[in-house]
């Protein structure tokens, strides 16, 4: 008997063993790869950076023929972009997931989370084709509109001012918005079933209504969730490529005119990408991938120092 327990118990830690070796070197080889990553991409901008310097962040031209290479234009359209499809999705992808977690009957919940679900996975292309096609020619008129409501007006004149094809910032933030709805919608709606079923009845049973249950007794304890479902959307939104190359309008400029042309690094970096025939523009564009690829960092991880405050408080509290 002794025996065999022993030979359990051998087992057992050869197995243990096993799990935290393959543990340790899967998580390690994520760094490893991450590290390699951001070295070549570093290395490969060291030209652009010595030849620019400082300049490459702050100048606004870009103009390969007088060797001039500037990525202030598309990190603003980068921006711009992103911050436009942040603020579309989000009040869109807190109603779906309130709505399917709290509001909607059973019967409902299903098709509606599958449905949502199921616009993650079409392709960005798509997205940038139907926007090119179709809603770009769709929307012009309705910024010509707007344009005529706004015209001479302090601020809101310049932000709607003229618009021209139709693809523009705003255009590519609408893409932009129906990309991330999915994720920041799948994410909060986990978040929010994490609040305690107790809560939810003790708010009702003080005799809240149903949206006072939601605002005092499940926002707060997800709001830390929320936010990191909110960073993760952004960070989406900031990488994507070929959708917004389609409908930003490809114009290396700064303007606060929402509905004007602009651009941004990853579309740059995928048109133009073919037509670096000089060491200093190919340089010059692994820079941008670089600059992206920085801020998707820094993007991620306030995502997770958020989230990671959130869980402190609610086990604080």
């Amino acid at each position: 008997m002794t025996a065999t327990t022993n030979d359990l118990r051998a087992g057992r830690n050869i197995g243990d063993k096993t799990f935290r070796s393959v543990s340790f070197i899967s998580g390690g080889l994520v760094l490893v790869i991450l590290l390699l990553i951001a070295w070549t991409i570093a290395s490969k901008s060291r030209l652009a950076f010595q030849t620019e310097g400082v300049g490459f962040f702050t100048e606004r031209r870009w103009a390969p023929a007088s060797d001039v290479y500037g990525a202030l234009s598309f990190i603003f359209g980068t921006a711009v972009t992103a911050t436009l499809a942040v603020v579309f999705a989000v009040p869109v992808s807190l109603g779906i997931a309130l709505f399917t977690t709290d509001v909607a009957p059973r019967w409902l919940r299903v098709p509606l989370v599958y449905l949502t679900d199921l616009v993650a996975v079409v392709p960005s292309v798509v997205f940038g084709l139907w926007g090119i096609l179709y809603l770009a020619p769709k929307l012009r008129g309705v910024y010509v509109q707007i344009n005529s409501w706004f015209e001479g007006w302090p601020i809101l004149g310049d932000l709607f001012g003229s618009a021209g094809s139709g693809r523009s910032y705003m255009t590519a933030g609408i893409i932009l918005s129906v990309m991330i709805i999915p994720i920041i919608t799948s994410i909060s709606r986990e978040v929010i079933l994490t609040c305690p079923q107790s809560d939810r009845d003790a708010a009702l049973a003080l005799g809240s209504t149903r949206w006072e249950m939601i605002t005092g007794a499940v926002l707060p304890h997800s709001a830390g969730g929320l936010v990191g479902a909110v960073m993760l959307g952004l960070g989406r939104a900031l990488g994507e490529t070929i959708a917004v190359a389609l409908v930003i309008g490809s114009s290396a400029s700064i303007t606060a005119n929402l509905f004007a042309a602009g651009d941004s690094l990853p579309a740059v970096i995928a048109f133009q990408w073919g037509e670096a025939t000089t060491d200093i523009k190919r340089s010059a564009l692994v820079a941008m991938g670089l600059t992206l690829f920085l801020i998707t960092l820094l993007v991620n991880f306030i995502a997770t120092g958020v989230v990671n405050r959130g869980l402190r408080k609610m086990q604080g509290a």
